[in-house]
């Protein structure tokens, strides 16, 4: 699977290597490509997740703030609610195409 925008890949896996949690896809962090994410000051945290880190998406000079994020340290509770082990896997809001 690939998150894209325009003909840009921002990230690129095997689906079976991508876990979807309440809708969106979250990519392997060894998956995003290098230098298109900057880390966000923007705070979050979700009550079943855990404290979010959100990124600027940087893509020829396009920036779209907060429209990628990830878990660095996820709740236990949420891992076992998931099944799986999603730290550090990034997903991506609406401008950010993910396709097969």
């Amino acid at each position: 699977m690939k998150a894209v925008i325009g003909d840009i890949v921002i990230a690129e896996a095997p689906k079976d290597e991508l876990i979807s949690i309440e809708g969106n896809w979250y990519f392997p962090p060894s998956s995003v490509k290098d230098g298109l994410l900057e880390k966000s000051p923007t705070p979050y945290t979700c009550p079943w997740k855990g404290e979010c880190q959100y990124f600027t998406v940087d893509v020829d000079g396009k920036r779209l703030q907060d429209r990628a994020w990830s878990y660095p340290t996820p709740y236990e509770g949420g891992i076992k609610r998931v099944g799986k082990d999603f730290t550090d896997y990034v997903a991506f809001w609406k401008e950010v195409k993910v396709t097969e």
